[in-house]
């Protein structure tokens, strides 16, 4: 008997699956502590089209019907969210589907620095956290979130595409707007965002110049603005966000950010030894005045000694982190080393 899509995310659920692959022409796969795995579930084309249909909207499926990638949430039977992809490939209809908790984990649990937690209680700035797919950058801004919601009476307008964790009522006012449903675009609801009276300004992902714009401004006019890319450590990050700007606006917006750059948090998640659970390794860059000259004066190249010397206000590099984590016998060398920004510098770090 066919498997409904449901069972085959409470199945994931109890396998501790991370991510699901299901598609045309292909054996459903579950990633499980970062490995993709078939799970012996075989579906025919029929049914797998089938499976990715039953969980859209009829204007969903119309989108996809014409050509089109589709991005959404999905919440199953058993009340939890996930955030689905749903793409063609030359085989036919495939979806990626992100399992993501019902509750939202403190940042004690998850792992990660204390500094995190001092940088979410900054009145205002920008606050950064990048890595690649997958390495649980939504689960720490949310965490992040989350201790604002739970400690100071604030406005917190999030934007997203799509919602992916659900704020409870705290001590906040939380105003989530999903791109493509509430609003057209990031960056008109971040213009619209300071008319409406927010503290916190959460941006989903920092995709364009227009985004980027607009999320500096809002952070230049006294709102905490948290964001995310896809970069691999804080150097890199500075970089790609001036890159991204026309080249008569990198000046302007590097002075921006060494106005109001609070941090940025790099982080991969890594499996453990015996494969059957994973690590976090950060990297941790605060603003501080040293800092904030650098990206003025462009000397991004030079930020990496300053995390090295910067423990007493928070700052670590990824290899610092990498190497405290093989010394604690919670990941080999060998996956260090595929996981760092930086392969010369972490063997300095090791020897």
């Amino acid at each position: 008997m066919a498997m409904s899509m449901d069972e085959i995310i409470l199945l994931a659920r109890e396998m501790k699956c991370s991510d699901i692959h299901i598609s045309e022409g292909l054996p459903l796969k579950f990633r499980i502590h970062g490995k993709l795995r078939e799970v012996g579930v075989e579906l025919s084309d029929k049914e797998v089209v089938n499976c990715i249909k039953e969980i859209m909207s009829p204007e969903q499926i119309e989108e996809f019907d014409n050509g089109n990638d589709v991005d959404f949430a999905y919440e199953s039977s058993d009340g939890n969210r996930q955030r689905v992809n749903v793409f063609r490939y030359m085989k036919g209809a495939a979806a990626t589907i992100r399992l993501l908790n019902n509750t939202i984990p403190s940042l004690d649990s998850l792992g990660l620095p204390p500094v995190l937690g001092k940088l979410a209680a900054e009145p205002r700035g920008l606050i950064l956290v990048t890595g690649p797919t997958g390495s649980g950058k939504s689960t720490t801004l949310a965490a992040m979130i989350d201790s604002i919601n739970k400690s100071k009476s604030t406005h917190i307008l999030t934007i997203e595409d799509p919602i992916e964790y659900v704020y409870r009522e705290g001590k906040a006012t939380v105003h989530q707007r999903e791109v493509g449903k509430d609003v057209k675009s990031f960056a008109g609801a971040l213009r619209s965002a300071l008319r409406e009276d927010p503290d916190i300004i959460l941006v989903g992902e920092m995709r364009d110049y227009e985004t980027i714009a607009a999320a500096l401004t809002a952070a230049e006019t006294g709102h905490l603005v948290l964001s995310t890319l896809h970069t691999t450590g804080a150097a890199q990050t500075i970089d790609r966000i001036i890159d991204a700007c026309p080249p008569e606006a990198q000046n302007q917006v590097r002075t921006q950010l060494a106005g109001i750059l609070k941090g940025v948090i790099t982080q991969c998640l890594m499996p453990n030894p015996t494969g059957d659970g994973r690590f976090v390794a950060t990297e941790i860059l605060i603003g501080t005045d040293a800092v904030l000259n650098m990206i003025r004066e462009n000397k991004c190249h030079q930020l990496n000694t300053t995390m090295q010397s910067g423990a007493m206000f928070g700052m670590h590099t990824l290899n610092g982190d990498l190497t405290r984590l093989i010394k604690e016998g919670k990941i080999t060398k060998e996956t260090a080393l595929e996981y760092s920004n930086d392969r010369r510098d972490f063997e300095n770090f090791l020897y």
